[in-house]
């Protein structure tokens, strides 16, 4: 009987402060209790990256080409008005004629061309390709300047957008769509087919991937007809973005378990997207993020896209290598070191499956 009764009182005793601790740790409370806090905090910082990059965007040296032939005083005397107007200078680079000048707007040297108009003024040919906001920004600012100083002023797009997407974030949405879509593959892999093992998996994330592009390249195109696109080529850009983005989670995964989603979400959405120069041209942008973009899997997309679409016949390779690279080096951490992730099946023994 009195053993009962010390045993009431051991069990009925207040918890000390370490045992409390202890429970709550060891409880299902202590990572939603952290959720609850990452949540909130990546909300904050999500709303506060797009803000920061496109709320109030400043040119920061804009190249354009200043056609020198046959008469660059006119151009020059206007290009100081445009630095004036735009609190910032333009990058000039010199041309001796128009066709020279369109080549580097053709190759993504320069946004712009100045040059000396045959009406004794000034002929500002700019390329709403190239980025719409910087267009839009170079096209007002000349007007004004011309307006200012007397001087006839004509803005021309060269190089417009398509129709279907006049403010030129179509691409941007479907690169977006892309880089979401690719790590939300990847966690529902690791939720819902847990058990496969570290071949399986890349092989499953290709499928999704490949399937994932042609459904997105098929909406925006064929179904919508927002752009025309160069069909083969950007659904294989969607996919590669895919495919990178999904394994990016998986590497993530091997190395940090469950809270894996913090740095994916942190890379591809927080800094990749708002630094990509989709919504906002990279010459908008603040100068840091506008070099950082260009190595990320978001940008790299963005810019593949974008050039594929309009500006066939001068492709770059570089966004296929920042690609590359991101989803070899993913690829590689998870495949060493797949012994850490969550996920796969084990091997039944080869003696115990012959003992069978």
């Amino acid at each position: 009987m009195s053993g009962s009764s010390e045993g009431h009182g051991a069990h009925g005793r207040p918890l000390t402060l370490r045992e409390r601790w202890e429970a709550y740790k060891n409880s299902p409370f202590l990572p939603a209790t952290v959720l609850v806090l990452i949540v909130a905090a990546a909300a904050g910082l999500f709303a506060g990256s797009y803000t920061y990059a496109m709320a109030n965007p400043t040119p920061h040296r804009i190249p354009a080409a200043l056609v020198t032939q046959p008469e660059a005083a006119r151009g020059e005397a206007f290009v100081a008005g445009m630095e004036k107007a735009l609190d910032a200078s333009l990058e000039l680079h010199d041309y001796p004629d128009v066709a020279e000048a369109r080549r580097a707007l053709d190759e993504q040297k320069v946004f712009a061309i100045v040059r000396a108009s045959a009406d004794d003024g000034v002929a500002l040919d700019v390329a709403g390709a190239s980025g719409a906001s910087v267009a839009e920004l170079l096209g007002k600012a000349g007007i004004e300047v011309g307006d200012a100083t007397g001087v006839e002023v004509t803005v021309r797009d060269v190089k417009p957008l398509q129709r279907g997407d006049p403010r030129g974030l179509a691409l941007f949405y479907i690169s977006l769509a892309a880089v979401i879509m690719g790590f939300l593959g990847a966690i529902q892999l690791s939720v819902h087919a847990h058990g496969l093992n570290p071949a399986e998996r890349i092989t499953f994330t290709v499928a999704y991937a490949l399937l994932g592009g042609f459904a997105i390249a098929a909406a925006v195109d064929w179904w919508l007809g927002a752009v025309d696109l160069p069909f083969v080529q950007s659904w294989l850009i969607l996919a590669f973005t895919m495919f990178t983005s999904g394994m990016v989670f998986t590497m993530f995964n091997t190395l940090m378990g469950r809270w894996a989603m913090i740095p994916t979400w942190g890379v591809m959405v927080l800094l990749g997207n708002p630094s990509s120069g989709g919504a906002v041209s990279w010459p908008l942008l603040p100068s840091a993020l506008g070099h950082i973009g260009r190595w990320l899997p978001p940008g790299a997309s963005v810019n593949a896209q974008h050039t594929a679409v309009y500006y066939q016949g001068h492709q770059f390779v570089f966004p296929y290598l920042v690609l590359a690279a991101w989803a070899l080096i993913s690829c590689t951490v998870f495949w060493v070191w797949r012994h850490r992730h969550p996920g796969g099946r084990a091997r039944t023994p080869e003696h115990a499956a012959a003992a069978t």
